[in-house]
């Protein structure tokens, strides 16, 4: 066990972060993992405030080396530099290594490729500027050095950075919308996020591009908050489903959809070193694509889905 006094008025988290020289995300988790106590009790709360002679004690857990699985799949990169990585995520990869994931993630796969990857973010998340759930596709930004890391959070946390999404849902929309409305964990069912009062602040705007003959709708979708399931939620709340997201709702003997049609199909961003903006598109995945040709104009959602006019379409509303 080892300890040291404290010798401000602080947070705890900001007090440990300070002294240890790691990660806030690595605070974070000593914490929370009852690893840490003030004046001999045990605190798990990140925000409790120390004073000016506090004993703070803490330990490190031994963990498990994690094996890394076979890695059999390859990514496609979108773009590269010495500073960033823009990647098209396939669906089925999770993210980054947790505790509950036995197959290969994205951060596996970098590191596999020998891509150097920042660190900000601690061991198991290296270069991980944002994220996207396991069976959601798309555009995603990693990070290669701590500057960049830095600089492109920024850009998250002003709006300078964001993404628009291509959903597709089980009715349509009665028209543009924005929901504002917060989200926390589902009480009943830990798998799930819920509108919840006294949740994290969550605002998306959602926008009607193309209909199918038989009810299901293309749209597209913009986050101004970034909370987990957040674009599935606010779906949620206006009765309507993502196909395949069986887990909010979506119900059919039509077709058997294996995925969550979610897509991440345009980011934007500044480029953290030189500060020019820049565009991504991430082409959509054989799955999704199939079922547009099959159930609508092809020519329709081609103009719909142009990379060029499709933020202006979020200009109304």
């Amino acid at each position: 066990m080892n300890q040291f006094r404290v010798n401000m008025l602080n947070r705890l988290d900001k007090t440990l972060t300070s002294e240890l020289d790691v990660s806030r995300n690595q605070v974070e988790k000593l914490i929370k993992d009852g690893l840490v106590s003030v004046n001999g009790k045990s605190i798990t709360k990140t925000s409790f405030k120390v004073a000016e002679g506090d004993e703070i004690a803490y330990e490190f857990k031994e963990a498990e080396k994690r094996v890394v699985p076979p890695i059999d799949f390859d990514v496609e990169v979108l773009y590269e530099d010495e500073y960033l990585l823009v990647v098209n995520k396939p669906s089925g990869l999770v993210v980054h290594p947790a505790p509950s994931v036995k197959e290969p993630t994205l951060v596996d796969w970098l590191i596999h490729k020998g891509v150097s990857l920042s660190t900000i973010s601690g061991e198991e998340r290296h270069g991980i500027v944002h994220r996207i759930d396991k069976e959601t596709t798309g555009a995603l930004v990693v990070a290669k050095t701590n500057a960049a890391h830095e600089k492109l959070s920024l850009q998250l946390q002003d709006k300078s950075m964001g993404r628009y999404y291509l959903a597709l849902i089980d009715c349509s929309l009665k028209d543009d919308v924005v929901v504002n409305k917060p989200i926390a964990r589902n009480p009943k069912n830990r798998l799930m996020m819920s509108v919840v009062e006294g949740g994290k602040e969550a605002k998306t705007a959602f926008v009607k591009l193309a209909q199918s003959a038989h009810g299901t709708e293309l749209i597209a979708a913009k986050l101004f908050t970034g909370r987990t399931h957040q674009i599935r939620v606010h779906l949620n709340t206006l009765g309507r489903h993502i196909l395949g997201d069986d887990l909010y709702g979506f119900k059919t003997k039509r077709d058997r959809i294996p995925r969550v049609y979610l897509h991440a199909y345009l980011l934007y961003l500044k480029h953290p070193i030189t500060g020019d903006r820049m565009e991504f598109t991430a082409p959509l995945f054989d799955d999704m694509k199939l079922y547009l040709s099959k159930y609508f104009d092809q020519g329709d959602i081609d103009e719909k889905i142009n990379p060029l006019t499709l933020g202006t379409r979020f200009s109304n509303i």
